[in-house]
């Protein structure tokens, strides 16, 4: 009864009533306290500023007399306003004893004096009060502190009143709460049938009922709830119409997405399958399918799938396809309804970079150590030699010792700039530079090497050459790694012609040569790490298979290109593009 809405809302009508009640009660004794402190504070002001004269001197001249001290503050009774409630008391400026008052010297309700009794022995007129203590009192010293005369208010007359005030607020809230209920009852009606007219109404809906309305009855806010819900449940019944609109939708993206999905039923019989999953498994769709055919190789238990509601992953070959399976179960491991749902993602690129990571390891192990295994080697023979190996010999075995400690050093400096390159660690120090300075620089340093191997190395320019905005130091190594090769591989008295030109806003660097050329095959492959045409002509040359790699990358982050064209026995042409440097804004 209690959780109805009819009886919440009585309640919180008959607490309001009485919360205001109360809330006005405290007002209302506060402001009289309030008021009554105030009236005898200024009463007592105003008597003591016109009569405090003649009262200090009329009870100098009493002698200390209490019966004569009674009778001269009894003639200002009436500007002291003393009554049954409110009495005079005489004490000893120094004894603190009482030696007079009007109910008489031996009559006092103080067992003790009041702290305003106090001050005043003190030579301070005493007129502290607080609301809550059980009288109100002012003391004051007279005739040189010799006397102190004190005016204490029992509050009985403030408590009557309060009592009265208490009683007619009694009788007021009695009278509120019984209007209240009957307000709240009437009130609670008019709210609460509207809504039990649409608790009906929705579970008619629940039903599949969208025949019926609840109407309109008033234009506040239940009316606008009546309003609301009957656009919902004309949405509700529109959206329901939706429905197998928005089925055909999700069945267009389950034909068309990129990954496979596959669902089988409880008897293992195929129940949908997206073309993706017929690309990737090389099958066609057809209900007579089974999960063994479909996955021959593929066994789990149920109990694997059934444990925590998680899906398993499994890796899986087929249709010459690396697969990443995710196998879970929909509708329910105990409802007929439901089956095995298969996901699945095409790996197989991904594999081949790992395996490409793992033939990367392999190779800098090899590369490194075909040298250390070399040092080694002489290093011991000329341990174990000591003083008998000729000088000759000796020289000849630390020549070695030191070309492949020089190798290692090439590539593992190689090693650390691929890193920098791959984890983006290399920070390009951008110029503006002219590329004809910078070939012409590379050139006159090969130029030594070229005609020691009785190689033609020639320069040309197309001018007038932009700037390009570059890392002097990694272009230079760029175009150094690809004369370089020009020169390694070539025959004695070939040539290698080095040439600069603008083309297309980008500034090429061609290298042509007439080496040995390289076989078409090999040609994708040579920007791949560690990857030589001829591995033993590599290695007597001192090549690391990591130079192009590296020139690759570096250019690339030039936002450039490079790009090989070879013929084998004829020759080969590199040409390295770089973008040109804006040019500058002329002044206004």
């Amino acid at each position: 009864m209690l959780k109805s809405l009819q009886m919440k809302l009585v309640l919180i009508l008959m607490l309001l009533v009485i919360s205001v009640m109360a809330v006005v009660g405290i007002f209302l004794v506060n402001s009289v306290t309030a008021y009554n402190i105030s009236d005898f504070k200024q009463q007592m002001a105003d008597f003591f500023a016109l009569r405090g004269g003649e009262v200090e001197t009329g009870l100098r001249a009493c002698d200390g007399d209490p019966q004569a001290m009674t009778q001269v503050m009894e003639a200002y009774a009436g500007g002291l306003g003393l009554d049954d409630h409110r009495n005079f008391y005489i004490l000893d400026g120094r004894t603190g004893e009482f030696l007079a008052s009007s109910q008489g010297r031996d009559e006092t309700p103080f067992r003790e004096l009041t702290p305003n009794m106090t001050a005043a022995m003190g030579g301070r007129t005493g007129q502290e009060i607080t609301a809550l203590a059980p009288y109100f009192d002012v003391a004051l010293p007279l005739d040189g502190g010799a006397y102190v005369l004190a005016v204490v208010d029992d509050k009985g007359e403030l408590d009557e009143l309060t009592w009265t005030m208490f009683t007619i607020l009694l009788r007021s809230l009695m009278f509120g709460l019984a209007v209240a209920a009957m307000l709240s009852f009437i009130l609670a009606k008019t709210i609460t049938n509207p809504v039990e007219n649409l608790t009906k109404t929705a579970d008619r809906i629940a039903a599949g009922d969208f025949s019926q309305r609840p109407q309109e009855e008033s234009a506040d806010e239940i009316g606008a709830l009546t309003r609301t819900f009957n656009d919902m449940a004309n949405v509700l019944e529109s959206t329901l119409a939706e429905v197998n609109g928005e089925r055909n939708k999700l069945n267009t993206l389950f034909m068309y997405m990129a990954e496979g999905m596959v669902a089988f039923g409880k008897n293992g019989r195929i129940l949908h399958m997206n073309p993706a999953a017929q690309r990737m498994l090389g099958l066609e769709f057809g209900p007579e399918l089974t999960y063994t055919q479909v996955f021959p190789n593929m066994e789990i238990e149920e109990a694997d799938l059934a444990e925590d509601g998680k899906c398993i992953e499994i890796d899986y070959a087929a249709n010459k396809r690396i697969l990443k399976i995710f196998l879970t179960l929909f509708g329910g491991a105990d409802s007929e309804n439901g089956g095995i749902m298969a996901v699945m993602h095409d790996v197989t690129e991904q594999t081949k970079l790992d395996s490409s990571r793992r033939e990367f390891v392999a190779n800098v192990s090899h590369e490194l150590r075909t040298p250390l295994t070399n040092v080694k080697g002489y290093t011991e023979t000329l341990l174990d030699a000591g003083d008998d190996i000729d000088p000759q010999s000796r020289r000849d075995f630390l020549q070695v010792i030191y070309n492949e400690s020089d190798r290692m050093t090439h590539i593992v400096k190689d090693l650390l700039t691929l890193s920098q390159l791959d984890y983006g660690r290399m920070d390009l120090r951008l110029a503006e530079l002219p590329v004809e300075m910078i070939v012409a620089n590379i050139t006159s340093a090969m130029m030594i090497e070229a005609k020691n191997q009785g190689l033609t190395l020639e320069t040309s320019f197309q001018r007038p050459l932009p700037n390009i905005l570059a890392d002097q130091a990694r272009l230079e190594q760029v175009i150094a790694n690809v004369i370089s090769n020009a020169v390694k591989y070539n025959r004695s008295g070939g040539r290698v012609e080095v040439s600069a030109f603008s083309e297309g806003g980008q500034v090429a660097v061609r290298v042509k040569d007439t080496g040995i050329g390289i076989p078409q095959e090999d040609i994708p492959r040579l920007f791949e790490r560690f990857y030589r045409v001829d591995k033993a002509r590599s290695r007597e040359r001192g090549g690391t298979g990591l130079g192009l790699a590296i020139a690759k990358e570096i250019v690339e982050q030039h936002n450039g290109t490079i790009e090989v064209e070879s013929q084998l026995d004829q020759g080969t042409v590199v040409t390295i593009r770089i973008p040109a440097a804006p040019a500058p804004e002329e002044e206004a």
